[in-house]
């Protein structure tokens, strides 16, 4: 069976399950331990997350033998093992981190049912964990394509020759349009139906893509006597990931609410198709490196295990911060503690020849404010 057509197969909704999943230690599995999802047990109401480690994917009978993903991994594991490290934990991990002055801090409690999760919403926080993930699997892929860790492809050897004046191309460029092809082969191919859900989830697992690619950058090593730098090498190298959460951040604050443009009864209406428009008709079309929403998110501030949410009670707050992260708002109006701690850290550390540092311990009083 070709490659592709064991990815277009398999339903995405179980990588969304490992993304959440992994992001507390936890894999998401029903009373029979298979993998519990809508595409992958239909009849499944509910999942309950329970601990499972990760060294068994390469096994054939952790997918099930007859499964896509087993005969995927059967054909070139080392790609089946990129796409897992593009939902693991340490990359997403980061991301979620820059959310931290929100009330909504990313999937991170274990034991909520996943079928009322914002995964299944059309909040902006569901327009972020989409694009993130489907970044994250491009990014993994594309960068394991140059480290030689995929049968199926290479670094990305097409930019050769000179590329101005003082340099050339060479060396080996990250392969994203292998990543960003796979990505959207992988991803999208869950996504069923004409809805606004459908084109909402379609568009952001492309600007998660785009962030990727567009946030590329151009690195070069310098050749010539003595370092002078007569000429260089140059080759495109991937941004970190950290790099990709930064901006989606900056996206999701800004996200686009939209709604079904298909509505019209003009001829233009009718040729473009189905496709999204601004709510508010003021408003500019989404670009494709925007994030799209089309209903209000739920509220954060209380724990729900319906909803998906943990709450903010006991989070950390800035008491001098009018911003997301300061206390009156993080803290939804309930109000906040305030305690100090003494916290030892190295300090004043001084390099000595040849070679050793030295460093003082210093102990300092913090002062914390938390949630109510």
């Amino acid at each position: 069976i070709p490659l592709w057509g064991i990815i277009s197969k398999w339903r995405l909704k179980t990588l969304w399950v490992l993304a959440f999943s992994s992001l507390s230690n936890t894999l998401a599995v029903n009373n029979s331990g298979r993998w519990c999802s809508s595409g992958a047990q239909p009849g499944a109401r509910s999942c309950t997350l329970a601990p499972r480690s990760r060294e068994g994917l390469s096994e054939p009978s952790f997918w099930g033998h007859s499964s896509p993903m087993s005969r995927l991994n059967g054909q070139d594991p080392g790609l089946l093992g990129s796409t897992w490290r593009g939902v693991d934990p340490g990359l997403l991990g980061s991301t979620w981190r820059g959310l931290l002055g929100s009330t909504w801090r990313g999937p991170r409690t274990p034991g909520f049912h996943l079928e009322g999760s914002v995964l299944l919403q059309g909040c902006r926080e569901t327009a972020f964990i989409f694009a993130i993930t489907s970044a994250g699997v491009t990014h993994s892929v594309a960068r394991s394509c140059s480290e030689g860790s995929i049968e199926s492809c290479t670094c990305d050897y097409r930019r050769r020759g000179p590329g101005g004046p003082d340099w050339h191309w060479g060396g080996c460029s990250d392969n994203i349009d292998f990543g960003r092809v796979f990505g959207r082969e992988f991803v999208d191919s869950s996504e069923k139906g004409r809805d606004l859900r459908f084109l909402m989830n379609l568009h952001n697992n492309e600007a998660g893509r785009m962030t990727v690619f567009s946030e590329m950058r151009q690195e070069c090593k310098c050749h010539g006597m003595s370092g002078s730098c007569t000429v260089k090498t140059c080759w495109m190298r991937l941004p970190t990931f950290r790099t990709v959460g930064d901006f989606l951040k900056d996206r999701f604050d800004g996200a686009s609410r939209v709604i079904y443009g298909n509505k019209g009864s003009n001829r233009a209406s009718r040729v473009e198709g189905p496709h999204l428009e601004p709510e508010n008709p003021a408003h500019k079309p989404p670009s494709p490196h925007d994030l799209v929403y089309f209903e209000k998110s739920p509220n954060f501030c209380t724990y729900s295990g319906k909803a998906g949410t943990a709450g903010t009670a006991g989070r950390f707050c800035n008491s001098s911060s009018p911003a997301l992260d300061g206390c009156e708002l993080l803290c939804c109006g309930r109000g906040y503690r305030t305690r100090t701690q003494r916290v030892t850290e190295r300090c004043n550390c001084t390099f000595h020849w040849c070679c050793h540092v030295s460093c003082l311990n210093c102990t300092n009083t913090q002062v914390l404010h938390e949630c109510l």
